[in-house]
């Protein structure tokens, strides 16, 4: 009697951690996500902000001719 309620708590053991290591998983992807959202709004400001200053180079270089 005692191997098989030993195996039965072993088994969930087990599963208790598989369960806490995809809770863990989950919110580490959650994360990566936040950051790769602030990285891309980051990455277009800085796109939108080179297309400025290249139009208004373009303008002073208009200006000089």
């Amino acid at each position: 009697m005692f191997w098989p309620m030993l195996a039965i708590a072993l088994g969930f053991l087990g599963i208790a951690v598989l369960g806490v290591l995809g809770i863990k998983v989950f919110l580490e992807a959650q994360r990566l996500g936040r950051q790769v959202a602030h990285t891309t709004e980051r990455i277009n400001r800085a796109a939108e902000d080179l297309e400025k200053a290249a139009t208004d180079l373009s303008r002073t270089g208009g200006a000089l001719r």
